[in-house]
């Protein structure tokens, strides 16, 4: 995931079959969330990231 040993990261999820994943870490302004979907990877800041969530949440409705 993230090479950049000076950030802490956390792993919000992830699953085995695609390698897709959720995961955050800690910059200087503030956390970053990072969304793997195979050879892509979004950074979104965290109104971005809400917003997204809420997205995600009310496809799955």
């Amino acid at each position: 995931m993230n090479q950049n040993h000076d950030s802490e990261t956390e792993v919000l999820a992830e699953t085995e079959e695609s390698g897709f994943a959720v995961w955050r870490s800690m910059e200087e302004d503030g956390y970053v969330y990072h969304i793997e979907l195979g050879g892509i990877t979004l950074h979104m800041a965290p109104e971005e990231w809400e917003e997204f969530a809420s997205l995600i949440a009310s496809a799955a409705a």
